[in-house]
C-alpha cells in the first residue's frame, strides 16, 4: 500500500450555471501519492502567488451554500439522460480497503488528503505531513468509504480536502469517452455540509504548464446532509469559481484531467465528509 447502512436512496444531478444543482435521477476522485507532498493540484487555493492569494481568500471565506433545488428521492438514472457505464467506469468503491483507486481502464492512482498551513487539521494525516491515506468504515450500504475530517483554521488561504489522482505517477487522464462522474456523499452530524467538488485539468493544474493563476478547477458546490445522497455531474455542468483564475475556459478539458478532489473552505468549521461509489457516467 502506498503512503498517503444502506440508507434512503436520494440523488442530485449537477446542472450548474452560477449556482449548483438541478434535480434528477439515480445512480458516483495531487502530487503523485504516498509520503511525499500532497499532489500538485491539491491546494486548490494553496501556495498561491500574491495575486492568486488575493483572489482566492475571499472565495475560501465564502464557499457557496445550498443547492438551487432539493434532491429527488429514488428517480432512475435513465430519467437524467445518462446511464451507468460498464464495469470499467467504476473509479473506486473502497471495498478493497486500500488507498489505490480501481485499476480500471488504465487508471490506478492513489488517494490523499491535503490542508493549508493556517492551523487546519485533517485526518487521515496528509502525505506531506507523513501520513498514509486509509479508507474508513461506514460506506454507502457497504463496509468502506473515503472519509476526511478535521477543523478548518483561521486566516487565508484556508482549505482541507481529500482527493485522488487517476494515474500514478500523476499525469493527465483521457476521460473523453465518459460523460461525467457520479458519487454518493454525506456529512457527519456536527460537520459543515459545504464542500467544493474539484476536477483539476490541464488548464487549472500547474502540471499542465498552462495556467498563470492556477487551482481554480472546474467543479461544483455541494451542501451535504447527514443522509447518503447520490450526485451526478456531467462534465459540461462543472464551472470554475467566479472572479479569479487564468485561463478561464468554458468547460473542463475531458481529455486531460488529473483526478477528483473534495475540499472544505469554511473558516473555523468542523468537517467530517464521507464519499463512496465514485463512478464515471455514460450517455
Amino acid at each position: 500500500m502506498k503512503t498517503q447502512t444502506q440508507t434512503q436512496t436520494k440523488l442530485v444531478v449537477g446542472t450548474l450555471s452560477a449556482g449548483l444543482l438541478a434535480i434528477g435521477a439515480c445512480i458516483a476522485p495531487p502530487p503523485g501519492s504516498g509520503s511525499g507532498p500532497a499532489p500538485g493540484s491539491a491546494a486548490s487555493i494553496g501556495s498561491p502567488t500574491p495575486a492568486t492569494e488575493a483572489a482566492a481568500a475571499p472565495a475560501a471565506a465564502a464557499a457557496p451554500s445550498a443547492p438551487s433545488a432539493p434532491a429527488v428521492a429514488g428517480a432512475p438514472i435513465g430519467t437524467t439522460g445518462f446511464k451507468e457505464c460498464a464495469a470499467e467506469g467504476l473509479i473506486d468503491d473502497g471495498e478493497d480497503g486500500n488507498n489505490q483507486n480501481m485499476p480500471n481502464d488504465n487508471r490506478g492512482g492513489y488517494w490523499y488528503t491535503f490542508r493549508d498551513k493556517k492551523g487546519t487539521t485533517i485526518e487521515p494525516v496528509a502525505g506531506e505531513d507523513g501520513g498514509t491515506f486509509a479508507m474508513s468504515e461506514g460506506g454507502h450500504g457497504s463496509q468502506f468509504a473515503a472519509r476526511f475530517h478535521g477543523k478548518i483554521g483561521t486566516g487565508a488561504p484556508l482549505f482541507g480536502g481529500m482527493g485522488m489522482n487517476f494515474v500514478d505517477p500523476k499525469a493527465p487522464y483521457d476521460s473523453s469517452k465518459y460523460a461525467g462522474i457520479s458519487f454518493w456523499a454525506k456529512k457527519a452530524e456536527t460537520s459543515t455540509g459545504k464542500v467544493r467538488l474539484k476536477v483539476p485539468d490541464s488548464n487549472t493544474d500547474p502540471d499542465g504548464a498552462v495556467c498563470t493563476e492556477c487551482f481554480n478547477d472546474f467543479g461544483a458546490d455541494l451542501n451535504l446532509t447527514t443522509e447518503w445522497k447520490q450526485y451526478i455531474f456531467p462534465w459540461k455542468s462543472m464551472k470554475q469559481m467566479p472572479g479569479w483564475g487564468n485561463p478561464r475556459k468554458p468547460h473542463v478539458t475531458q481529455s486531460k484531467i488529473y483526478g477528483i478532489q473534495f475540499q472544505v473552505n469554511v473558516p473555523s468549521a468542523n468537517y467530517d465528509i464521507f464519499i463512496d461509489d465514485l463512478k464515471f457516467i455514460c450517455q
